[in-house]
């Protein structure tokens, strides 16, 4: 296999920029081909474009001027002259019809844009936020909704006079809060995404996260309402011309017509036709919005397994005590949910370094606290969750108290992350090569054809057959195992000197698990970089690692390196997990379990943590506190001679 060297983003920032490619089939075409196989968008669609032809070409089509009166023909039904018949002033319907159908269309997306345009950030920035500005947003949502939009639509004109904008601002008010109220509702789901805290890793700043990453996962949402809003719209602009307070008397608008006729009962044909074209278009708005929310939301080179080379443990002293060896350290940390005098801890106390090139397992049931502290060195803590002791370093700097823009210049460079679910760490509606692109614009400055390059080169070294063809598919275009190679591609993508992998192949089939874990120590070869790798898999820790912490109910219990952590365990947890997971050699008539749960944060016992489900515990294990002590933390390790019977 070829082996392509990663540089650092500095180096790589050095390669030539050149202009943008063209692109490979576009998710607008997609979207296009999804709604052209529905008989009633496609039908919708149809009529709507020649509503538009209609209003564009109606100077050169409609036989008359929009405002020409032919006295002698007042009132007229349909005839050869006129063809939809005239108004009371003999103006012909038919010419009016169609520069009224101008009118509607410029108003209805006129006024549709300004809601979006007032709306979708206010409800992104509510939801991706959250706490005390999404509960002030919200009430400000509940209040304008409780106005009638008709009233508000009176009120803004009154005080602004009529005129086309004017029209468009207070039709757009009233749609405002309801593009917000969709974009917040959405916008707290995606928040709470894997490819969200990926790219906030990448170090994409937080309006590029909202507009280029988020905003997107919304389009299928916001094209369905915004259809919606454009039928309103013009049912809106119609009742304010009806009622004579929408554009001046003389412009010809379909609810003008529509309260002429009712003026003029003695020739009933007049309703009919501006009638029949606010009902129709109103309709194929909302059928064809359907057809596209549809088309929108609707819905696969492996290598060989090799033999793994592991290099040769460090000694746990040697890759720990140097601080300046360390790429990432853990100094006491404690990491709490709520505020006031007494927060709950997540994870207590937990003092933990991984050297340069090292491959470090976190071990322990669910529960025990190892994701939360790996989102505490990557500042992805969930709301409410905090770092409440201690402090976390990154290549001798401490990083615990950066800000935001301050985690930015560490993340995707210095450390990046694999999560679990590569479909929800990557977005839906973004293909891979632009996804690919975003780490690399970001820290290395690379753009058009120099990323797309770039994009291929990490695609082919992470196993990704025809890499540059695939760069335009999406990611339910691939299998799992390839997805996840796609993550990987876009962690490495800026050089880290870290990679945290969390139950990055938990959800993989045992081969495809057997390749990623090659390609992850391949890379960390190639590049000398660290990996923190959280898992539940004691034979993902045996073949891949170099030393492993096993963690318990927040607390780290045992630090050592794997052949001793497997042959003499220290701590009686780390025996049970290991008896726990027989090989296939083992002679056991029943698989071995460990008794009781993991108890639940803010109802840890005094003392040991596992002194509750301890065959070994003795009273001196619930009395105070048990520090970790020659990386271990037993008061009984030194006197205890601990088998894995079932191994």
């Amino acid at each position: 296999m070829t082996h392509l060297s990663i540089p650092h983003p500095e180096v790589a920032a050095q390669t030539d920029v050149a202009a943008h490619t063209g692109s490979g089939p576009s998710g607008s075409r997609r979207v296009l081909a999804g709604v052209l196989r529905q008989p009633a968008a496609v039908t919708g669609l149809v009529f709507l474009l020649l509503v538009a032809v209609a209003a564009i070409a109606a100077p050169w089509i409609a036989p008359y001027g929009p405002t020409e009166k032919d006295y002698d023909a007042t009132l007229a039904g349909p005839s050869a002259d006129h063809w939809l018949g005239t108004d009371q002033l003999g103006q012909d319907t038919f010419t009016r019809v169609l520069y009224g159908a101008r009118i509607a269309l410029i108003v209805a997306f006129g006024s549709v844009g300004i809601a979006m345009a007032i709306g979708v950030p206010f409800g992104l920035l509510l939801g991706y936020r959250g706490g005390w500005r999404d509960r002030i947003g919200s009430r400000l949502i509940d209040v304008s909704d409780a106005l009638p939009g008709i009233l508000l639509g009176f009120a803004v004109i009154a005080v602004l006079g009529r005129g086309l904008f004017n029209l468009m601002f207070a039709i757009g008010l009233i749609f405002c809060m309801g593009f917000a109220r969709t974009t917040r509702a959405v916008a707290l789901a995606e928040r709470k995404k894997l490819y969200v805290d990926a790219v906030r890793v990448a170090g994409l700043r937080t309006p590029a996260i909202l507009f280029r990453q988020v905003l997107p996962n919304l389009a299928g949402a916001l094209i369905v309402q915004g259809s919606v809003f454009l039928a309103s719209a013009i049912m809106i602009e119609s009742a304010l011309s009806f009622l004579g307070i929408g554009l001046e008397s003389d412009t010809p608008t379909w609810g003008a017509m529509l309260s002429n006729a009712a003026a003029n009962t003695q020739q009933p044909f007049l309703a009919v036709p501006p009638g029949l074209a606010i009902v129709c278009t109103v309709l194929a708005f909302n059928i064809v919005g359907v057809g596209i929310g549809d088309a929108m939301t609707g819905t696969g080179r492996s290598s060989l397994p090799r033999r793994r080379v592991r290099r040769a443990a460090a000694p746990v002293g040697e890759s720990v005590t140097p601080e300046a060896r360390a790429v990432l350290e853990f100094r006491d940390v404690t990491v709490a949910v709520g505020g006031g005098k007494e927060p709950v801890p997540l994870v207590q106390d937990v003092s933990l370094a991984i050297g340069r090139a090292e491959v470090v397992a976190l071990l322990g049931e669910s529960g025990s606290g190892k994701s939360m502290l790996a989102r505490s060195a990557l500042g992805l803590l969930p709301a409410g969750v905090h770092l409440a002791g201690g402090s976390v370093w990154f290549e001798g700097e401490r990083i615990d108290d950066l800000d935001e823009r301050g985690l930015r210049k560490i993340r995707g460079c210095g450390m990046a992350v694999v999560l679990q679910d590569p479909m929800s760490a990557l977005s839906p509606v973004h293909t891979i090569g632009r996804q690919l692109g975003e780490p690399l614009r970001v820290h290395a400055g690379l753009t058009g054809k120099a990323a797309r390059e770039r994009a291929v080169e990490l695609l082919d070294r992470v196993g990704v057959e025809d890499a540059r063809g695939r760069l335009d598919d999406y990611p339910h275009q691939f299998s799992g195992g390839m997805a996840q190679r796609v993550a990987i591609a876009m962690a490495l993508a800026a050089g880290p000197r870290l990679l945290i992998a969390d139950e990055a192949t938990s959800a993989l089939d045992v081969t495809t698990q057997s390749q990623v874990l090659d390609l992850l120590l391949d890379l960390r070869d190639e590049m000398d970089m660290a990996i923190l790798l959280i898992t539940h898999d004691l034979g993902v820790v045996a073949e891949s690692c170099d030393r492993a912490a096993v963690m318990y109910a927040g607390q780290l219990v045992e630090v050592n390196d794997v052949t001793s952590l497997f042959d003499e365990p220290r701590h009686p947890y780390t025996a049970a997990l290991l008896a726990a997971n027989p090989t296939s050699e083992a002679d056991v008539p029943r698989l071995p379990t460990i008794p009781g749960r993991v108890p639940p944060a803010g109802e840890w016992p005094a003392g040991c943590h596992f002194a509750g489900r301890c065959a070994h515990a003795r009273p001196q294990c619930t009395e105070g506190s048990v520090p970790l002590v020659q990386d271990v933390r037993c008061v009984r390790a030194d006197e205890l001679t601990l088998e894995v019977t079932s191994r």
